[in-house]
């Protein structure tokens, strides 16, 4: 059969119309959505750190969104519960995850499992962080990191820090502690962060790397803080060095917070959600909020927050490959 040229005309104005009718249903789709709640699933107990800031972002959501956004907490194994579920999930936009960066930047060199989150989950946003405080004993003498240091190496193996558990984020600033200061000092897990700091309190324990829970016992002397385990000083106490400032480089990890979705969400749903986060971390009550935990509401976009991952990832996988950290 020969083509003539209105033939050829008439099977092309054919074609664009099929495409801009694709193009149309796609958009429609895309303006539809949220059309049912969504689901946020958090890998830890109501009232922890996570929880909380994953139950402010969902009551902003849910205004901004116009659907209800509901909080589904899978707590266990650090976290790796909440995440493997959110990767089985529909790539659809009505499910998400919220976690500590841990979830995909420590857990992997840890846990014996087939979920690998940075090829399981793709990344949304973050929505903020807590640093974290040396916090010690109150009668313990020394004045500051130096002074820690000295005593440490004075009596190697006898000194002894607490932690909220094997593996978890405290655990492992004290370990880049060690690792940057070359002391040689005992691990004591706990089950949580609180417990950790009580025998901080009574004086079981030396010290601790406290996520932010301390800041009352701080204010009070009832603990003494010698330094932020972080690259910058805290907003929160900005007359405290960092241990870096007081000599001592590599002691720093901040417990940053993000949202994943499963692979294949539709990237103007993952860019809504994005844009819709900041404009929540940006509300002075919700800044408010996150202070009273001792966190900072920084929004991080996607691209930077898939940087933060690859950063962190690096940092943690090779310190607990390199000091034998397990969770046993």
């Amino acid at each position: 059969m020969t083509n003539t040229p209105n033939t050829l005309r008439r099977a092309l104005t054919v074609a664009a119309v099929a495409v801009l009718g694709l193009g149309t249903t796609l958009a429609s789709h895309a303006q539809a959505w949220p059309t049912k709640p969504i689901r946020i699933v958090v890998g830890f107990a109501p009232g922890g750190t996570t929880d909380v800031l994953a139950r402010l972002m969902a009551q902003n959501l849910t205004d901004t969104l116009g659907q209800t956004v509901v909080i589904d907490n899978k707590p266990g194994a650090s976290g790796n519960i909440a995440a493997a579920e959110v990767a089985r999930a529909a790539p659809d936009g009505y499910t998400f995850l919220i976690a500590p960066t841990s979830v995909e930047t420590a857990n992997p060199s840890l846990f014996k499992s087939t979920l690998l989150p940075s090829r399981d989950l793709t990344p949304v946003a973050g929505i903020g962080k807590t640093q974290m405080y040396l916090v010690t004993k109150p009668q313990l003498a020394a004045k500051d990191v130096h002074e820690l240091v000295a005593m440490a190496k004075a009596q190697p193996g006898k000194m002894s820090y607490a932690s909220s558990g094997a593996g978890t984020p405290p655990h492992l600033a004290c370990e880049l502690f060690k690792q940057a200061t070359g002391t040689d000092i005992v691990h004591i897990p706990y089950r949580g962060a609180a417990p950790a700091l009580q025998d901080v309190l009574s004086g079981q324990a030396d010290f601790v790397c406290d996520p932010g829970i301390a800041f009352p016992h701080i204010r009070t002397g009832k603990v003494k803080l010698l330094g932020v385990v972080s690259e910058k000083r805290s907003p929160f106490f900005p007359d405290v060095p960092t241990v870096g400032e007081q000599g001592f480089k590599g002691a720093n990890l901040d417990i940053w917070f993000g949202m994943w979705s499963p692979n294949g969400t539709p990237p103007e749903v993952i860019a809504r959600v994005t844009r819709d986060l900041a404009k929540a971390l940006a509300i002075p009550s919700v800044k408010s909020r996150y202070g009273d935990l001792g966190a900072e509401a920084t929004a991080v976009d996607t691209a930077d927050f898939k940087a933060l991952l690859a950063n962190e990832g690096k940092v943690l996988s090779t310190l607990i490959r390199e000091q034998k950290i397990t969770v046993d």
